[in-house]
């Protein structure tokens, strides 16, 4: 059994060399590879991951222009291999130590998919602004309440899935709205089992280069609606 890291990156340039290293780093037994999908970066954010490509397991792949996280997604998710899938972002918020813990629920076979909660316990926490923390409850919230789960943050980056799950499903959205899209999408698929595991979080501010935005917000929640209402 082996693990795919799909890792979509968007002008980086200041963490993706410490992200790679980290990943490269992390504390697993599995046979893994990484799978970065540079989402048409316009600053050497590529020019740093010329180093680590072909090398350990990484190979790196690039848009010509810049189409979104969903878009980067559906591209990794294609050259993924092995048994086990995870997203990783590439701004440092999401340690990749915390993949010991998200892979034993799926080692174990208790699970076949993985949510990584920022809400749910885990490393130390820095705290969230007031109106990021309030967006994503009630997006969390509206999720649980049509897709009848009970999770505590629809909206993480930490996801992992078996690759039989993944193959299930066909990705629509371009941008951010895929997490939503992927949450309803899941919990439509019968029989598959949601676990939900507390992860460390460092969120970073748009001074520090945070991407996403009330229009996303916005755009969530249409998703929420859409992939889980439609029939």
């Amino acid at each position: 059994m082996g693990l795919s890291i799909v890792i979509p990156v968007y002008n980086e340039e200041a963490t993706i060399e410490a992200l790679v290293e980290r990943v490269l780093a992390a504390p697993i037994e599995l046979d893994k590879e990484l799978i970065i999908v540079d989402d048409g970066s316009t600053d050497g954010t590529l020019d740093k991951l010329e180093r680590f490509d072909r090398e350990n397991g990484v190979r790196v792949v690039h848009h010509a222009r810049n189409r979104g996280k969903g878009a980067a997604l559906r591209s990794g998710f294609r050259l993924a291999r092995q048994d086990l899938i995870i997203v990783q972002d590439a701004d440092l918020e999401y340690d990749p130590r915390d993949y010991r813990q998200l892979l034993q629920p799926l080692l174990d076979d208790e699970a076949d998919v993985v949510f990584g909660s920022r809400f749910a316990g885990g490393g130390a926490q820095r705290a969230l602004n007031f109106w990021s923390a309030t967006g994503n409850r009630f997006l969390t919230r509206l999720s649980n309440l049509l897709a009848n789960l009970d999770l505590t943050d629809v909206e993480t980056g930490y996801k992992v899935l078996k690759r039989d799950v993944m193959q299930r499903i066909r990705i629509e959205e371009d941008r951010f709205g895929v997490d939503p899209e992927l949450t309803a999408k899941i919990a439509r698929l019968p029989g598959v089992r949601i676990v939900e595991v507390g992860v460390s979080y460092a969120p970073r501010t748009y001074e520090d280069g945070k991407k996403i935005g009330w229009r996303d917000g916005l755009r969530a929640v249409w998703c929420v609606l859409k992939y889980n209402l439609r029939r």
